[in-house]
């Protein structure tokens, strides 16, 4: 475990505060970890799934004798030290061949974990076509109504879509669209249960990468057409370890709406409430009709008129009432 540590100076305090909470989180940075044995295949898998990810990748050279699943301390020293919060851990056993953990974290700590195994592969290199350039979002499209109702892929989707997302953006460009991910499943088991402690074997994944080509329509939005650019995976579902329910309303926890962002129509809308062009923040108020006559002002000494003032005006009125 690490010890907290005080800044000691501008620079390291920076730093630390970099990795504090925000309001919108930075690219997620994916920790690629090799285990005491892995074969050809895993890490040409890993070599791609690096080049997809990259510059938010970092891979670690040297093996490790790691196993998520039974002890995960290693990943939360490695979580802390790194300021990462997704793992992709390939190890290859004769039990568990070709196999691939995903982890995720939340707070330097494991939140969730999914293993599969790797059925087939076709690299990048065999696709002699255009690849996408690195730091590039891509689009992700779920062909498969699983991925909404059954816990397990609606887990996996999550899982993908934190793997793959980069960073936040407030609008597409139709250019900028390099690449799309197409994630699909196979045939369906005819008594595949919706419960995600089943036995029942699931039905396999299949992640296929496509570059995108603009042509002419002859209209203003272009023809799209897609072109396989690899890697192609298929993988099948093993064991996994679903997120602690308290832990995961923390990690959902969002921050509260501002008010220029509610005015926006972004949260709920606070009626009679808007901003003007200046961007100051208006409000109207109704209220009941008033009685100005009672009315309570302040009163002050000043106001007052004095004793002697008083006396003289009454004698005043008294002369001008003998006159008439």
């Amino acid at each position: 475990m690490l010890r907290v540590v005080k800044p000691r100076n501008a620079r390291s305090k920076r730093a630390m505060e970099a990795r504090e909470p925000k309001e919108v989180e930075d690219a997620r940075t994916v920790i690629f970890v090799k285990g005491t044995h892995t074969g050809e295949t895993l890490n040409a898998v890993m070599k791609d799934l690096i080049a997809l990810k990259r510059p938010h990748a970092v891979s670690f050279s040297k093996k490790n004798e790691i196993r998520p699943f039974e002890d995960s301390s290693s990943l939360d020293f490695w979580a802390q030290k790194n300021d990462a919060s997704l793992f992709v851990v390939g190890q290859h056993s004769k039990k568990r061949p070709n196999n691939l953990v995903f982890a995720r974290m939340y707070d330097n700590r494991v939140l969730d974990m999914i293993e599969v195994g790797v059925t087939k592969f076709i690299p990048m290199s065999e696709f002699k076509t255009q690849k996408c350039t690195p730091g590039h979002r891509p689009l992700i499209h779920f062909a498969s109504d699983l991925f909404d109702s059954h816990p397990r892929f609606i887990q996996l989707k999550s899982l993908l879509l934190d793997f793959f997302n980069g960073e936040k953006m407030e609008a597409v460009c139709l250019t900028g669209l390099e690449y799309v991910i197409s994630i699909s499943l196979g045939p369906t088991p005819p008594n595949l249960s919706l419960d995600s402690s089943s036995d029942t074997e699931l039905p396999p994944v299949h992640i296929r990468a496509f570059t995108l080509k603009l042509l002419a329509s002859g209209v203003r939005t272009p023809r799209v057409e897609l072109v396989p650019m690899g890697p192609s995976i298929d993988l099948t579902m093993r064991r996994h370890q679903p997120a602690d329910p308290d832990v995961l309303k923390r990690a959902m926890k969002q921050p509260k709406l501002k008010q220029d962002e509610i005015s926006k129509g972004v949260g709920k809308r606070v009626k009679n409430v808007e901003v003007d062009e200046m961007g100051d923040v208006r409000a109207r108020i109704h209220v009941g009709k008033q009685d100005l006559n009672k009315l309570q002002t302040r009163k002050m000494k000043g106001l007052k008129g004095s004793k002697m003032s008083m006396d003289m005006g009454e004698d005043d009125e008294d002369e001008v009432m003998e006159d008439e």
